[in-house]
């Protein structure tokens, strides 16, 4: 059987981020719900969002499963849970992450 993958971008300018599976683009997801229909669909994956979370089969890039945008997108859309957001600032580090 192949072993299929699947990767997450960082989340971009428009506040999704994009999805592929084995090198070819499976649209943007703006959620971990929909990051999960996406895969679903595609037949990687046949859980709820917990399975996606802890999946080895996807690739994170800019954060896991916990980062998803805030609203309005931008530079200082993404976040993590517990997190605040400090006017003007991009970098998570100014927000207290590591």
């Amino acid at each position: 059987m192949v072993q299929r993958s699947a990767s997450v971008a960082a989340p971009g300018g428009s506040g999704g981020r994009r999805v592929c599976l084995d090198g070819r683009f499976l649209g943007t997801a703006y959620s971990l719900r929909e990051l999960t229909l996406l895969l679903r669909d595609a037949g990687l994956v046949r859980g709820d969002e917990l399975d996606v979370a802890e999946s080895g089969l996807i690739e994170w890039y800019g954060g896991g499963p916990e980062v998803w945008p805030r609203q309005g997108g931008g530079p200082d859309c993404w976040a993590v849970p517990g997190d605040t957001l400090v006017k003007g600032s991009s970098s998570r580090t100014a927000l207290g992450g590591k």
